[in-house]
């Protein structure tokens, strides 16, 4: 257990930040709504989480690449603190767009730096618990998250519930703290510049093109990304216009969703020495489309809620891992410019594929666009399977870690 204790901290340090941000988020939902009475501008908010992490992910990599990772955790939870606190005393709707922008970047940066610490910290053999662990954390902290900003709502105000979670980053802060430095300088110190930048996006695509496999199933993963956040953003809408579900029904549902993935989650790390990394990926890669379409063709909310609860549970079989393979896929001194590469991408995609679905939807209909959709993501799920079921590729699922060292 002793060997346990750091992984264990970093997985309390990362969860009360992410339990932090949905508090926050819906706090700050409701302060924007007041202020200007407008759906269109509480959705705007919505719209700077991608368009930050585009921003974010176009240099981020060599950042994360070249520096301690804790001391930037230290840094970004610190300075998120700051600005959170900051957004309980601003009226200014543009400045708070601003805010929440630079947030947001501030997050995806430390998303990725904490995936990198992640794989230094933790031993290769345990990484697969050590992840199921990871989505059993952020599962709760989309369960008890609203739960904990409804109760704050009701004995406070949104703008209470803001000024906490910006405490809540601060213990954060210190939780992190305790862990240990795993970071070694270089000889030479770089001068960050948009050189540099590039240099980088020419190594990943050399690592890229020597290592296919690799990079063809993390793409599969960022395909399924892709094809839930599309099918995300008509969730309400097919829910309440399509089966006309009321809003607390609505918010049952997503319950449901939230305990799918924690007894997903909770499988996971159990049986986590009996489960090998092909299987968790393809019975996430077909059963999450599945749950899709279950709900796509649901006509009532038994048959609706199966499907939420069957698409989240497969979903954190998917996470577990397509994480893992990763981990011992890609070396740690590369990870930050590899995922951050590949994830404009998937912003740019993710951007594209809503605004299509939506469209779709407006024209065509969202039961028949949310069912199209859902087909598609299970023909890709489908052939995610025959690729990763090949026995010629099994040496890539045996968790060795990655030693190669990357310029």
């Amino acid at each position: 257990m002793q060997s346990w204790k750091q992984p264990l901290l970093l997985l309390t340090g990362v969860g009360i930040s992410n339990l932090g941000a949905w508090v926050y988020f819906i706090a700050l939902n409701l302060i924007v709504l007041e202020m200007t009475q407008s759906p269109f501008a509480v959705s705007v908010l919505y719209i700077l989480v991608p368009l930050a992490a585009l921003c974010a992910n176009f240099w981020s990599g060599t950042v994360i690449d070249r520096t301690d990772t804790r001391r930037l955790m230290l840094l970004l939870d610190a300075l998120r603190a700051v600005v959170v606190f900051s957004l309980a005393f601003i009226d200014s709707l543009a400045l708070i767009y601003v805010l929440v922008f630079l947030l947001n970047v501030a997050s995806s940066v430390f998303e990725s730096a904490s995936l990198v610490y992640m794989t230094k910290l933790v031993p290769s053999n345990d990484r697969q618990r050590f992840n199921a662990l990871k989505n059993f954390v952020q599962s709760a902290g989309f369960i008890l998250g609203p739960a904990i900003a409804g109760l704050l709502f009701m004995i406070g105000s949104p703008t209470l519930a803001i000024q906490l979670n910006a405490l809540a980053l601060l213990v954060s802060v210190g939780i992190l703290a305790l862990l240990p430095t795993l970071y070694t300088a270089r000889d030479e110190v770089e001068v960050f510049s948009v050189r540099m930048i590039i240099e980088d996006w020419k190594t990943v695509v050399r690592f890229a093109s020597t290592k296919r496999y690799v990079t063809l199933v993390y793409s599969l993963f960022c395909v399924m990304t892709i094809f839930m956040s599309g099918l995300d953003s008509l969730e309400a809408s097919f829910a309440t216009q399509v089966l006309d579900f009321s809003e607390s029904r609505y918010g049952f549902l997503v319950s449901v969703a939230g305990a799918g993935i924690i007894a997903g989650s909770i499988i996971n790390a159990t049986f986590s020495t009996r489960m090998t990394l092909p299987f968790l990926i393809s019975f996430g890669a077909t059963m999450t489309p599945v749950g899709y379409l279950i709900f796509a063709f649901s006509e009532s909310f038994v048959v609706a809620s199966v499907g939420f609860f069957l698409l989240t549970f497969a979903l954190s079989f998917a996470n577990t891992g397509f994480l893992s393979f990763y981990q011992n896929n890609v070396p740690s001194e590369l990870m930050g410019r590899f995922s951050g590469v590949i994830n404009v991408a998937e912003s740019i995609l993710v951007i594209g594929l809503t605004f299509g679905i939506g469209l779709l939807a407006e024209y065509v209909g969202i039961r028949s666009t949310y069912v199209a959709f859902s087909l598609f993501f299970l023909v890709i799920g489908i052939m995610t399977v025959r690729i990763v079921q090949a026995r010629s590729r099994r040496s890539f699922y045996e968790t060795v870690e990655y030693e190669e060292q990357v310029s």
